[in-house]
């Protein structure tokens, strides 16, 4: 069994990448190996916005994120700074700024590029999908 991690640099929706990221960790996770972590940076912090609502016929990216999670305890981690340049913000954050609202949610997280660095270190594999 290998541990993988995925680095994510897509939006959703605007590229084809987050939605074939998802695709691979649901077959990682298939074929029996282990989906560690997820890393999303740059644009890609905003798979994990909890303001997302898709159209009924399309996947809902940010679910199956959290399925991934809740399913197979794969940490969910949003870069801090990517994330708050682009209005991510935890409850946590939003308050620190004084924001009124939050769009960021448990399981997601916001990290800092370290946890990347831990997630290279700590997986067998790394894999990067980006526009």
């Amino acid at each position: 069994m290998l541990n993988y991690a995925l680095l994510l640099h897509a939006a959703p929706y605007s590229h084809q990448a987050a939605l074939s990221a998802l695709r691979f960790a649901d077959t990682v996770v298939a074929n029996g190996h282990r989906m560690k972590t997820i890393f999303f940076y740059h644009d890609g912090v905003h798979n994990a916005s909890a303001l997302m609502a898709p159209p009924q016929d399309e996947v809902h990216l940010a679910d199956g994120w959290k399925r991934l999670h809740q399913e197979h305890g794969t940490e969910l981690l949003v870069c801090v700074a990517a994330g708050l340049r682009r209005g991510l913000l935890d409850v946590s954050e939003a308050s620190r700024h004084g924001v009124m609202s939050h769009s960021l949610e448990a399981p997601f997280e916001l990290t800092g590029v370290g946890q990347l660095v831990d997630a290279m270190l700590t997986s067998d594999r790394m894999i990067t999908f980006a526009p």
